[in-house]
């Protein structure tokens, strides 16, 4: 398999890993029957930590591979790539 590594990994997974344990508890909040609201809001902090570390990941790809793929362009076609990893940041 083709080792595909960019800075940002290692920070994606401690961050990933994070919210593994975060979600485990929240699991057990749940067995344990602790309110609702509670638990929603502490899934909800799971989401948007996966949810952060997707767009990491998507943006340090367009940033990176991205780049490799299309090479040098001229001006007119680099807008479009710039647009188009621009908008890709709402996401």
């Amino acid at each position: 398999m083709n080792q595909h590594l960019h800075e940002t990994h290692p920070r994606i997974v401690k961050r990933l890993k994070r919210a593994d344990g975060h979600l485990r508890s929240v699991i057990k909040m749940i067995e344990a029957g602790r309110p609702c609201l509670e638990i929603a809001q502490q899934l909800h902090a799971v989401e948007k930590a996966i949810a952060q570390a997707k767009k990491t990941l998507i943006q340090d790809h367009l940033d990176h591979c991205l780049e490799e793929v299309v090479g040098p362009l001229a001006r007119d076609r680099r807008r479009s790539i710039d647009e188009f990893k621009e908008i890709a940041k709402y996401l």
